[in-house]
């Protein structure tokens, strides 16, 4: 079984089907779902550091992960198709949810070790303000805020209707 199964079933994220891969900067930009791979095919493997492999996920799935992992059954509803993705080794999850306890936009991302899940970015936005707790300096990843890209610190920007987890 792949790294990326083992975090999938680990926390309790069902697959829709077999594990795909896509060149990173093409997954990265994809805002919607990507591609269900069959699962009558094994599972891809990464064949470059220019891919990436991603696994899609059952939608009510992503639920019972944020109400498991904050014990606030509601307080985070997926707003965007989340990322399950293996790169260059390293798995990750990114969730896009409506924050309802403080009424605001929340990304979400963590990076599974060896000795289990961290967050790894912690992005709250309204159209008024965004605040970040971010420790993306040892990944290749930033988050995009109205076209800068944070990676690391903790602070409030102006606000925005969207950001984006993307290749720093």
């Amino acid at each position: 079984m792949s790294k990326l199964r083992n975090v999938l079933v680990g926390a309790g994220v069902v697959a829709v089907g077999a594990i795909g891969t896509k060149k990173a900067v093409d997954y990265f930009r994809n805002k919607n779902k990507e591609e269900v791979v069959q699962d009558s095919q094994p599972d891809a493997e990464p064949t470059s550091t220019a891919e990436v492999a991603y696994a899609v996920v059952q939608d009510d799935s992503v639920q019972k992960f944020l109400d498991a992992s904050f014990g606030d059954a509601g307080r985070y509803i997926p707003t965007r198709s989340p990322k399950v993705f293996d790169y260059l080794g390293k798995q990750y999850m990114v969730i896009w949810a409506k924050d309802n306890k403080q009424n605001k936009n929340q990304l979400l991302a963590f990076v599974y070790t060896d000795q289990g899940r961290k967050m790894i970015a912690s992005v709250g936005y309204t159209s008024e303000k965004t605040d970040y707790n971010l420790s993306l300096g040892d990944t290749p990843f930033a988050v995009d805020v109205n076209g800068n890209l944070l990676k690391t610190g903790q602070s409030e920007t102006s606000g925005t209707s969207d950001v984006d987890f993307i290749l720093g």
